[in-house]
C-alpha cells in the first residue's frame, strides 16, 4: 500500500479533477468530525488571539557555529577548519556569541526580544533525520504517537475552529499536524491549487503562489550543503483516516479556505522588502494572512539545508543569513501592521552536530542544539545552560534542557492552554514568555 505521502504525489491527484464536486463533498464530509459540516461554510473572520509560528531548521542544525562558545578552548581545538574567529562572530556575553550572519538576531537579543534556549535535546537521542523529526514533532521520545503535539493543541484548546486554525507552508502537512479532529491545512501544494482553482481565478492562484513558493535559480546548496529534505518526518492528517480519505479532506479544506486565504493574502501589500528565499516568501505570506485576519493560531514554515556534511562553513553561513534576513522582515512587517504584539516564532531542528569536524570540512549528525523563541511577547535572553563540550556522550553533546519543556513554555505563556494533555506530561517551563 502507498504512503500518504506518495498518494499526495501520484495519480490520485490527476484522477481528483474527474471528481464530481457533490460526490467529493459528501465523501469527504462523511470521514470528517461532525462539527465539520458547519467549518465548511464558516466564514473566515479576524481574531485578537496570540499567534505561534513554528519555524523548522531542517537537516540538524549545528548548534556550536550557531550559538558559539568563542571563550572555550575546547570548541577551538575541535574545530580548526571550520570554527568561528573573533570577526566572525557577535557576541552575546563573555563566554557566547552568535554567528556573524546573524545581526538581526543578535540586535533582538540585545533588545530583550529573543529567548535563546541552550543544549535542547531529549533522552535516548535518535541521529537519523526521519526518526529524530518524527519525535520532536508529536513530543514522543517513543515516536509510537499517531498525533503531532500542535495538533494535540488543535484538538484540546481549539475545538470548534476553522480548519485553518493550523497553517503549513510546506509541500507536505507536518507530522506536528497530525490530530484526531482538525488538523489544519496545508497551502503550498501546487497540485491542490491547479485542481482548485478554475477559470479565471486559476492563472491568478498559480502566478500568485508561484511567485512566494518557487525555488530561486541559484538555490541548490553552497559548498555541499543538502536541501533535499525540507521537512523530514511523516505526513500529519487524523488518526486512523484511509489514505482516499484523507487526499480528500486536504482538498476539500483547501477547497473550503483557499478563495479567502487568496482574496486576503491578495490584499495587504507592505512596504517592507523580503529577500527572495525560500523562507523568506514563506515568512510574506504568514505575515499576509495575517494582516488579512484570517483566525489561525499556529504557522507552520520550513527553512531547509542544514544538513552540513561537506564543506560547511559557507553553506551554513548563507542559511542563517537567509534566515535572519527574512525574520527581519517578517518582524518589521507585522510591526507596520500593528501585530508584532501577537505573534511569537519558534525554531526547532531535528538534533545537532557532532563537536568535534570532520574529515570533508563538515560536521555528522550529533544530538543536543539550541533554540530561539523571538517576539515581543519573549523576555529575551540565555535559557538552560550550556552543555560541556569535553564531557560528551559519544563524541556528542549532552542535552540539559528536554525540547518538551521549551513547548510547554510556549504552550502555557503564549497560547494559554494546559500542556499536560498536548505534551501527555508533565515538563519543566521556563519563564521565557515575558
Amino acid at each position: 500500500m502507498k504512503t500518504r505521502r506518495e498518494f499526495l504525489r501520484s495519480t490520485i491527484l490527476g484522477a481528483s479533477a474527474s471528481w464530481t464536486v457533490p460526490m467529493f463533498v459528501e465523501r469527504t464530509f462523511a470521514d470528517l468530525h461532525a462539527g465539520a459540516r458547519d467549518l465548511a461554510i464558516q466564514p473566515v473572520t479576524g481574531k485578537d488571539g496570540t499567534i505561534l509560528v513554528v519555524l523548522q531548521l531542517a537537516g540538524g542544525n549545528d548548534g556550536l557555529n550557531t550559538l558559539i562558545p568563542y571563550g572555550d578552548d575546547a570548541y577551538h581545538k575541535a574545530r580548526p577548519r571550520i570554527g568561528k574567529k573573533d570577526k566572525e562572530i557577535i557576541t552575546l556575553d563573555d563566554h557566547l556569541a552568535l554567528n556573524a550572519s546573524m545581526p538581526y538576531m543578535s540586535r533582538l537579543f540585545k533588545e530583550g526580544n529573543l529567548g535563546v534556549v541552550q543544549g535542547v535535546g531529549y533522552p535516548n537521542p535518535n541521529r537519523s533525520h526521519f526518526v529524530s523529526t518524527s519525535i520532536w514533532e508529536t513530543a514522543d521520545t517513543a515516536n509510537r504517537s499517531s498525533t503531532g503535539w500542535i495538533g494535540r493543541y488543535f484538538d484540546n484548546a481549539c475545538s470548534g475552529a476553522d480548519p485553518t486554525v493550523g497553517i503549513s507552508l510546506n509541500k507536505t502537512q507536518p507530522e506536528a499536524f497530525g490530530a484526531l479532529k482538525n488538523p489544519g491545512v496545508c497551502l503550498s501544494s501546487p497540485e491542490l491549487y491547479r485542481w482548485i482553482h478554475g477559470g479565471g481565478e486559476k492563472a491568478q492562484a498559480e502566478e500568485f503562489f508561484a511567485s512566494l513558493n518557487s525555488p530561486e535559480d541559484d538555490d541548490s546548496p553552497a559548498d555541499g550543503a543538502s536541501i533535499a529534505m525540507p521537512a523530514g518526518g511523516k505526513v500529519g492528517g487524523i488518526e486512523g483516516e484511509s489514505n482516499l480519505a484523507f487526499l480528500e479532506r486536504v482538498a476539500m479544506d483547501a477547497r473550503v479556505s483557499s478563495a479567502k486565504i487568496l482574496e486576503l493574502a491578495s490584499k495587504h501589500r507592505s512596504k517592507v522588502t523580503y529577500e527572495g528565499t525560500p523562507i523568506g516568501r514563506s515568512l510574506n505570506m504568514v505575515s499576509r494572512l495575517i494582516a488579512g485576519g484570517m483566525p489561525t493560531r499556529v504557522y507552520y514554515v520550513s527553512h531547509g539545508g542544514f544538513d552540513t556534511h561537506n564543506q560547511q562553513v559557507n553553506s551554513h553561513d548563507r542559511l542563517l543569513g537567509q534566515l535572519d534576513g527574512a525574520l527581519k522582515s517578517f518582524f518589521a512587517d507585522l510591526k507596520e501592521q500593528g501585530n508584532a504584539e501577537r505573534v511569537v516564532l519558534m525554531t526547532f531542528s531535528e538534533f545537532g552536530r557532532r563537536v568535534t569536524e570532520n574529515a570533508s570540512a563538515g560536521t555528522d549528525h550529533g544530538r543536543a542544539s539550541c533554540m530561539f523563541v523571538a517576539g515581543e511577547g519573549v523576555k529575551g535572553g540565555l535559557y538552560g545552560k550550556y552543555p560541556s563540550l569535553t564531557d560528551l556522550d559519544q563524541g556528542d553533546l549532552k542535552h540539559n534542557v528536554d525540547f518538551r519543556g521549551v513547548y510547554a513554555s510556549v504552550l502555557e505563556g503564549w497560547l494559554k492552554t494546559s500542556a499536560k494533555p498536548v505534551l501527555r506530561g508533565d515538563y519543566a517551563t521556563m519563564p521565557i514568555i515575558g
